[in-house]
């Protein structure tokens, strides 16, 4: 340290001090102004870039939200087209049952009306073979008690007795 105050020159000093105020001088004119505002405007873009990104941010829970709710619209729509398909199909069930039963039920009456009509053409039809046969069995015994002129004169007898005079 000594040293060094042996070597101290004031003149040099004062150079060197003059120097220095000269090149603050400088730097403060022509530095210090263009760093002062590339450091301002890094700082507004920094700040710009948050701002941007906090809106984004909100942008993006603004979209999840929407997200969300057509979501939750679109499964309602969907829960609500399941069921509007349901009861569309648990109607065509309904309406085929319906509409088979009261097929069934035509079919029945068709077929009991057929059963019915044949049922009055056979008891026709056995009417008319029975009175055929009694017909038949009539003309036989009366052609048997014909035969006989002794009969005959006996069954006229038996008839007039029988018929009552007013």
């Amino acid at each position: 340290m000594e040293t060094l105050l042996n070597d101290f020159s004031p003149g040099l000093f004062v150079v060197q001090t003059i120097l220095l105020l000269g090149l603050i001088f400088l730097l403060v004119k022509f530095a210090w102004k263009p760093i002062l505002n590339s450091l301002n405007e890094r700082e507004e873009g920094i700040s710009n870039a948050l701002e941007a990104a906090e809106n984004a941010r909100k942008e993006m829970q603004n979209l999840q939200a929407d997200n969300d709710k057509l979501i939750k619209e679109a499964r309602a729509e969907r829960e609500a087209m399941l069921k509007e398909a349901r009861e569309i199909k648990d109607k065509m069930i309904a309406d085929s049952k319906e509409q088979a039963q009261a097929e069934g039920d035509k079919i029945i009456k068709n077929a009991q009306a057929t059963i019915e009509s044949e049922k009055k053409a056979a008891l026709a039809d056995i009417k008319n073979q029975v009175a055929e046969l009694s017909v038949e069995i009539a003309e036989k015994v009366i052609k048997e008690q014909l035969s006989n002129k002794d009969k005959q004169l006996k069954l006229v007898d038996d008839m007039l007795s029988d018929i009552k005079l007013n």
